[in-house]
């Protein structure tokens, strides 16, 4: 396998050229000369790169199910979960720092905030976040401002899944598979009577309805080890860029992505 060089003769692939390592290994730009901070870049390179891939199952796991292709939409989700658990456990390394450390080059940050991750805030549009407030941060003529507008557009995670499982023979309302995706789904009452019928069938809908709620209380845990690594680190103390640090992480946990399938486990 080769590539061309431009003016040049074809080369042979390396592990190098093929992973691009000359670009990635010098992206780490430190602002200071304090030993902790390439940790603090490095860290948060290597969540932007699993949010990207993460988005990247996504799209797939919409496909499938829109396809009503459960083995794919199965093995699909089981990926993202497994990406999920070395997310959170990158917090593990992170908290390696401690708050003197942190300290140390903090100020060199600027304005630079976690809160500022498009990727993040296109993942959460395409698990079903409708708020036009994540916007705030990027210019209007921004990738990130088109890419999170253009997910708030599209159909979510779960409008997917009510495809797949009307698709599968079951009653679901067909002003649910009609709505204006732009708005928040909230949950609905004749949704969670189909998903007590799902469950209460025990086949390949309800093993996709579980690998759901795994996903949400993955992310759920995601948020809980970030709110508590950013108090461990910053106590009460406001983030950078301006923001509220922990106050405004503490108000995120335990807000369900799927509240349906939350709803009915007193049923089951």
């Amino acid at each position: 396998m080769t590539e061309s060089v431009p003016g040049g003769p074809s080369a042979a692939l390396t592990y190098t050229s093929y992973l691009a390592l000359d670009e990635v290994l010098t992206a780490q730009r430190p602002r200071s000369d304090e030993h902790d901070e390439m940790l603090f870049i490095v860290i948060h390179q290597v969540y932007e790169l699993w949010f990207k891939q993460i988005l990247h199952e996504l799209g797939l796991l919409q496909r499938c199910l829109e396809k009503g292709d459960a083995p794919h939409s199965v093995r699909t989700l089981r990926r993202v979960l497994t990406i999920l658990k070395v997310v959170v456990a990158q917090i593990d390394v992170l908290e390696t720092m401690t708050p003197r450390q942190f300290t140390s080059f903090r100020t060199r940050l600027d304005a630079s905030s976690g809160f500022q991750s498009g990727q993040f805030r296109e993942l959460e549009a395409m698990l079903g976040r409708r708020d036009r407030r994540m916007l705030a941060p990027y210019a209007r003529d921004s990738e990130s401002y088109e890419r999170i507008t253009a997910a708030m557009s599209r159909p979510t995670v779960f409008d997917s899944f009510l495809r797949y499982l009307a698709d599968a023979g079951y009653d679901i309302p067909s002003r649910h598979l009609e709505r204006d995706v732009r708005t928040q789904w909230t949950g609905d009452e004749d949704v969670q009577r189909v998903l007590v019928q799902v469950y209460g069938d025990d086949s390949g809908p309800s093993t996709v309805a579980d690998l759901l709620v795994d996903l949400d209380e993955g992310l759920q845990e995601w948020r809980y080890r970030h709110v508590k690594m950013v108090e461990r680190t910053i106590g009460t103390k406001s983030g950078t860029g301006g923001s509220a640090g922990a106050a405004y992480l503490r108000t995120t946990l335990f807000h369900a992505i799927f509240p349906d399938l939350w709803a009915v486990r007193s049923r089951l």
